[in-house]
């Protein structure tokens, strides 16, 4: 049978094809040592899973969910982002529950992009935002985020006529795959240039409580200007554990964020009204659980990076996510150096170029296991002789 053209050249997920190589690792008996997917480790705090379990109790939320979320789901989010950031939202018109932020970002692109139309897209950058672009017929213009510019984009280095055909800008910070975050002023400037050309920003913020040594890093809403041009989108998976749970949102433009949730009230009958009960739970309750994560990451990212300059790195520590962005040595490419780690230390690491041609040279490493397992894979790196020269 004969696929469609708008999937033919996309290529697998990329954690589909580390899983596989994970599971044939396995089979071979090799303690594996994943240190490629971003999938914290620890069990969702239990405040949150007991609030599902009583809410799952309810027949009332047995029935199809409100399709934008429950009012209740969406006043806490304007809450949060109001205590935490102090930015005021309309709960009705400029937020939407979102079944993770992944389905949103892949999403947006279908509101506003036409066959012919640009996106501009990081590179390296999460998948998610070409993938969305290719499948809504635009074309994917990167933007390249190198360490010279510290892993912002160039701005001044989009072409105008590109500027003036493309819709959306995405944008991620603290960033993945890189770790790198975004200043007061870069942000100020990016409303500038949305504003000029008429483009929407869709800023992924899915890792903005997750920072170290006193970090607090911004969300874009914070910015002046930001929601007249623009939405963010935030993920509860990250903050609090809830990978598996499927829960998120955007929030912004008014106008956005309906378009949003138009495609998505045709495409999809929202997120599980137990679900959102749950995130509540997270976002209003104790949050004491954020920070013993940070503190746990903090702990895992000292690891990674002590463990790397032993063996010849000369790396900064990332002040945010749940990543390091490592650089391979010379004479192997991103693909070849993870295979090399695998095959001889069984540790998995993600090649960067999984994130996009900008990625070539760089490997990333997750900090979503012990910390005593990320110095048994270190240590198997140096029993293997494997180092930065």
């Amino acid at each position: 049978m004969k696929t469609a053209k708008r999937i033919r050249g996309l290529p697998p997920y990329l954690f589909a094809e580390i899983d596989k190589k994970i599971a044939k690792a396995k089979a071979a008996g090799v303690d594996v040592i994943s240190l490629g997917m971003g999938d914290p480790d620890r069990p969702t705090p239990h405040h949150i899973v007991e609030s599902l379990k009583s809410a799952a109790d309810d027949p009332k939320t047995h029935r199809y969910p409100v399709y934008q979320g429950t009012l209740a789901f969406r006043q806490a989010v304007a809450n949060w982002y109001g205590k935490s950031r102090g930015v005021e939202l309309d709960p009705v018109s400029e937020v939407v529950a979102l079944i993770g932020s992944k389905e949103g970002l892949a999403h947006i692109s279908q509101c506003y992009v036409d066959p012919g139309d640009y996106n501009l897209v990081p590179a390296p950058g999460y998948p998610v935002y070409g993938i969305g672009t290719t499948l809504a017929g635009g074309e994917v213009y990167p933007m390249p985020l190198l360490a010279s510019n510290r892993f912002l984009p160039d701005l001044d280095a989009i072409p105008v006529d590109v500027a003036n055909r493309a819709k959306l800008m995405f944008l991620n910070y603290p960033n993945n795959p890189t770790g790198a975050v975004a200043p007061r002023e870069f942000f100020a400037d990016v409303v500038a240039f949305a504003r000029e050309y008429d483009i929407i920003v869709c800023h992924d913020a899915a890792y903005s409580e997750v920072a170290f040594d006193g970090y607090r890093p911004l969300t874009f809403l914070e910015i002046d200007g930001a929601k007249e041009v623009g939405i963010e989108f935030h993920s509860l998976s990250k903050t609090y554990n809830m990978t598996g749970w499927r829960l998120g949102w955007a929030a912004g433009h008014p106008q956005v964020i309906e378009a949003l949730a138009r495609i998505k009230s045709n495409i999809d009958s929202g997120v599980f009204t137990a679900v959102q009960h749950a995130g509540i739970a997270a976002l209003e309750g104790p949050q004491d659980c954020v920070t013993t994560m940070q503190r746990v990451y903090a702990e895992r990212r000292d690891a990674v990076v002590e463990g790397l300059r032993e063996l010849g790195w000369n790396i900064e520590k990332p002040q945010a996510t749940i990543y390091v962005w490592v650089p391979v040595p010379q004479g192997y490419t991103a693909t070849e150096f993870a295979s090399l780690v695998l095959e001889e230390t069984g540790v998995v690491i993600t090649p960067g170029v999984g994130y996009g041609e900008y990625g070539e040279g760089y490997c990333r490493i997750s900090l979503c296991v012990e910390k005593e397992r990320i110095m048994m894979a270190l240590k198997r790196w140096k029993d293997a002789g494997i180092k930065y020269c």
